[in-house]
């Protein structure tokens, strides 16, 4: 089973990048999915510029062929998604919004981050996106709640055990969940 990891955050001094390379090498260590880091950054998408409905899948840009690519790989996700403004980051939702049958029948999963809320809300506003999309958004989460007294002074992101325990039982369950539905993708 592969697993996209996406970093959400687009913006310059984000703290995505170490969040999300934090977990992925969480999800590497699991040891039960192929990983690949996707981050929305590098790939790079413009605003939604497909003239056709994504549920037709007749691409025209090369950016879009490769992003659909990439999701289409994958057997999971896990966003790894700030809140700004108690919602999802436009990038996230404009990366959703670029395909659809790619997304159909994978489980995903949230790393999310902030102050108080550790980021649910934007979580919790991604879901309504990912279940149109037929994405099965599982329970299991790694909420991080101020973040900012994790980060090291080199920026790195240091995580805690308890985090730890919440990844590893999230990525069990997630990998329980592509395999059930895995005979819908087949």
């Amino acid at each position: 089973m592969k697993l996209g990891v996406v970093i959400a955050s687009t913006r310059p001094g984000r703290v995505g990048l170490p969040i999300g390379s934090w977990f992925f090498e969480r999800a590497k260590a699991h040891g039960k999915f192929e990983v690949e880091l996707l981050d929305l950054k590098e790939i790079g998408l413009p605003l939604l510029d497909e003239p056709k409905h994504p549920r037709l899948a007749q691409y025209e840009h090369a950016h879009t062929l490769a992003w659909s690519a990439k999701v289409k790989s994958c057997d999971a996700f896990v966003f790894v998604t700030p809140e700004y403004n108690f919602g999802s980051p436009p990038a996230l939702l404009n990366a959703l919004d670029f395909l659809y049958g790619e997304w159909c029948y994978k489980p995903a999963a949230f790393v999310s981050y902030g102050g108080a809320s550790g980021g649910t809300r934007s979580a919790q506003m991604t879901k309504q996106v990912l279940t149109t999309l037929k994405v099965m958004p599982i329970p299991e989460a790694v909420s991080i709640a101020f973040f900012s007294k994790l980060m090291a002074a080199d920026g790195t992101f240091t995580g805690s055990d308890d985090l730890a325990k919440s990844a590893a039982g999230m990525l069990d369950e997630l990998f329980k969940w592509s395999g059930a539905l895995a005979p819908l993708r087949a």
